[in-house]
């Protein structure tokens, strides 16, 4: 079925509460795009790369898919029986990256050809991939299994938190040549990411309820193995959603005491009626150096589930319970504006928005199951 495709789907719609035209780029199967730390978007913004329930339709079975945003076109680029687990891709589509089972497998895109690099994680589960700047190497993280899914509404967060007790950070050779185990843990590690200029410098996190994790964000010198904290927090802080610049600089948001940053179908977390409903719990988000000192801070009059950032860190897209909302970040404080109605219901990380901008910084794409299944949608800024 590789190479299959599929004439265009894109609808278009003003939206319900700013009137803004919303392209709805998928129509039919049940769709989601890429991590936005991945962004699904190629370079030059021309193309997305996505996952979808075709060619099979069946439930939870995942397949990647390119999308030309000029023509709609999509075109099948795997056919995994069992379904992707997770994937990443270089910022210009040339390598994908994706999990099944115990494989990582790699995905040409010029040739078509795939190849598996990493087979046989033993007691381990896979971790989310992230390919080095030269493209020579695939980092991701191994988590002991300890056979407790992480279903939909975060189902298992915790308990995976207490259980997990040995995660390794490793460094998989692109051409498949082998493997090197970088760092080891005793918790549960997850969003490994590369900076987008260093192939020797990345960071991680301990995975797990933010009010529950100690220190969340770590960066590592991957040529000795040494971590160092990002962002040293203190006992009220609930940080995460973690992601490089694309200057360089890592973003994260601190939702403060007592919130596990998670959101699930009740929308009860997500967000507070008014702002500081204890001193000192201002909610807000920051920058960090590659030091892990923290340069920049601005107060949130509440907090989105994601964030995005544009090209110079000024304007951030987040998603709130029900909306997308641009947060201009160029002043002192925060200004929020509606930029759309997504309606997502929140049930399972397939439906969560995770808006991302395109690389020239003009678009935004996101996925919501409003109506019916999961789908892609996009909408200028």
């Amino acid at each position: 079925m590789i190479g299959k495709e599929y004439p265009s789907e894109i609808t278009r719609f003003a939206d319900s509460k700013t009137g803004r035209e919303i392209t709805k780029l998928t129509s039919a199967y049940d769709n989601y795009h890429l991590y936005f730390t991945d962004n699904s978007f190629t370079l030059g913004d021309k193309e997305i790369y996505f996952l979808s329930t075709r060619p099979y339709n069946i439930e939870g079975v995942y397949n990647l898919c390119k999308m030309d945003l000029d023509t709609g076109r999509i075109t099948l680029l795997t056919d995994e029986k069992t379904g992707i687990n997770t994937q990443t891709k270089t910022p210009d589509s040339s390598i994908l990256v994706y999990a099944v089972g115990s494989k990582y497998k790699k995905l040409d895109t010029a040739t078509g050809k795939i190849e598996t690099i990493y087979e046989g994680a033993g007691d381990f589960v896979l971790g989310h991939p992230f390919i080095s700047p030269d493209k020579k190497h695939v980092g991701t993280v191994f988590n002991e299994n300890v056979n407790i899914e992480r279903g939909k509404n975060y189902s298992g967060f915790k308990e995976r938190l207490f259980a997990a007790k040995k995660g390794i950070v490793s460094l998989i050779a692109m051409d498949g040549s082998g493997h090197r185990d970088v760092f080891e843990d005793t918790h549960q590690l997850g969003h490994f990411q590369f900076a987008p200029d260093d192939n020797n410098l990345a960071m991680f996190c301990h995975e797990g309820p933010w009010n529950l994790v100690h220190q969340r964000i770590w960066i590592l010198d991957l040529a000795t193995g040494k971590p160092i904290p990002c962002f040293r927090q203190g006992e009220d802080d609930s940080v995460g959603h973690e992601f490089w610049t694309r200057d360089g600089y890592i973003f994260f948001d601190n939702r403060r005491k007592g919130h596990d940053g998670t959101i699930t179908s009740d929308k009860t977390q997500a967000t507070i009626a008014t702002p500081a409903a204890e001193a000192g719990q201002m909610p807000y988000i920051g920058l960090a150096n590659r030091k892990g000192h923290v340069i920049s801070t601005i107060d949130m009059p509440h907090y989105c589930n994601h964030y995005h950032a544009n090209n110079d860190n000024t304007l951030l897209v987040g998603d709130d319970v029900e909306d997308l909302v641009l947060v201009d970040i160029s002043g002192d404080k925060a200004k929020l504006s509606v930029l759309c109605h997504h309606g997502t219901s929140w049930y399972g990380q397939k439906t969560h928005c995770h808006p991302t901008f395109s690389w020239d910084s003009s678009k935004i794409l996101y996925a919501s199951d409003i109506n019916d299944c999961c789908h892609v949608y996009c909408v200028d800024v």
